[in-house]
Formats: C-alpha cells, structure tokens, sequence
C-alpha cells in the first residue's frame, strides 16, 4: 500500500458511484421490483468487473488494495469519465498504472495488405490486438458475414462470436471455438492488462453472456495458431476447414488467418461455391 492511498475513501467513492447509476444505465435490465435504496447493488458491479461478490465487497469495506486490471474494469463497470477515472487511481494510490489515453489506431500493414488480395479462392481475415478484424476478402464476407456493415469499432472477431447470431450459429462446434477464443485474448492481453479497449471489450461481453464470464474468469490461455473449424454454412451445408494464422515479424501484433480445404474434397468445393456466389454479388466493401 502507498503512502497516498486511502481504501477506506476509496471505498466510498465506489459505494457513492454506485448509488448514482441504474441498471439500465449499464446495459443490465430494469429492476422488475421498485427497490428500497437507488443505484446499482454490490453484486451487480461485481458482475460488470467480472469480480466476485466478496472481492467487490471487501474494496467498498476498505479491506483490500484493488489492482491495476482491477481498476479497469470497475472505471468500465461504473461508467467513470477521465476526471473520475483518474480520482479512482488516486485513491488507489495506482496513478501510474492509469491506462494511456490515446493510442494510434490500427492500420493494416501493406505486406498483409497484398497477400489478402492474392488470397482469392479462400477466406481470410487480418486480424490485430484483441482480435479487432482490420481487413478480409470477399472469400471471407461470403463465409462469414459482410464486415463493411458492422461499425469499425464492433468489427472484432470475439464480439462476433458472441454477439452475431449468424455468425454463432455458423460455428457448428460454438462452445469449443468460443472457448478457445477467449483463451486466445486472455493470453494476447497478457502484456498490455492496461488496454482500454481490452477493458471495455471484456466488460461488455462479461455483462451480455455468461459463458464469456465463466470462460474469461478461468484464465485459460492458448498459443495455437493453427487447428480445424467446422461450420455449417446456409448456402453451402457442412465445411471442414483447416485454420492457419501467421503471426507479423514486426511487432504489431497483426496476424493474417487463413481457412483452407484439400483440394478434391466437399468442403474445397463448397469453398469454390461461395467464391463465385460473392463474385456475383454486388460489392458493399470500401478501399480502406
């Protein structure tokens, strides 16, 4: 504990910041019954944290120093501005762990760039930090779904795979590729815990589905690059695809995926079905 924190202050600095938001204001659903007391109870933050009960309780009692992960998500949770945030850190006596503001936005490399445009009969994705999707080909809108329509700030690979029901029910083994997802971020974000977009991205999929919840609270970790998804396209039926991603040498975190079929077999001709079908199909993408 440093010198300038205070849990007790703390503590009530959250127990006053809950009492100033409703569920609803929080994406949660209205109470079905009035409530005595307003504001959002202990549970509920916990649950938008993604902490226990026990954990939450014991920060508002001043009985435990938060962590920096731990500040992040409860700055998300309880809807903290930058002059809020910041109090948060100071109580904490964390203000060198508050999280960097702005950060340069993600631009595909022009190497990653060309080999997506070369990949014309199979779909592929670039995908960077926190599995945000930066760019695709019409081999991959075809399988998937039509990326240009989805907000740029939506556009990520694990919130489709909770969110989009088209793309849930695609995955004819969910459970398993969402779970191993999760574990993917969980072991992307190791060295950077500090990300607001990681934080908020963890926030909203811990308050919109449980699994997400109960997976990302398991700390599993995967550094597979490779494996095979099975899906169940409504044009097509059944595929068997083999999935490869190559990491950048350069740092960035950017990595191209790449879904392929051996040739001569169903699903290499469904791949070749759902290429022609996107060539016939007017084109909603933009040179980004």
């Amino acid at each position: 504990m440093t010198p300038d924190s205070d849990p007790r202050a703390l503590g009530a600095f959250l127990k006053a910041r809950r009492s100033q938001l409703t569920p609803p204001d929080c994406g949660l659903p209205a109470p079905e019954t009035a409530r005595r007391v307003t504001g959002l109870r202990r549970e509920e933050v916990a649950r938008l944290a993604a902490i226990s009960v026990d954990y939450y309780t014991r920060l508002e009692q001043g009985r435990v120093r938060a962590s920096a992960p731990v500040l992040i998500t409860l700055a998300r949770a309880l809807r903290l501005d930058d002059d809020q945030q910041r109090y948060l850190y100071e109580l904490a006596g964390r203000t060198d762990a508050l999280p960097r503001r702005r950060r340069p936005p993600q631009r595909v490399r022009p190497a990653m760039r060309r080999l997506l445009a070369q990949l014309t009969g199979t779909p592929a994705l670039v995908l960077g930090k926190r599995l945000d999707i930066l760019a695709w080909n019409p081999a991959a809108t075809a399988l998937f779904t039509d990326f240009e329509i989805i907000p740029a700030d939506r556009r990520n690979y694990l919130r489709l795979l909770f969110t989009n029901p088209a793309v849930r029910e695609l995955h004819e083994n969910w459970q398993h590729d969402a779970r191993e997802a999760v574990a993917a971020l969980r072991m992307e974000a190791a060295p950077d815990t500090a990300d607001p977009d990681l934080s908020r991205l963890v926030g909203d999929l811990s308050v919109q589905d449980a699994d997400f919840r109960r997976w990302w609270a398991e700390h599993h970790v995967n550094t597979a690059t490779y494996g095979t998804k099975r899906y169940s396209h409504p044009l097509v039926g059944s595929l068997t695809l083999d999935c490869d991603t190559w990491a950048s040498p350069d740092g960035s975190g950017q990595r191209l995926m790449v879904l392929t079929a051996e040739q001569g077999t169903p699903s290499h001709d469904a791949l070749l079905i759902l290429t022609a079908w996107k060539a016939n199909q007017p084109s909603t993408e933009k040179t980004r």
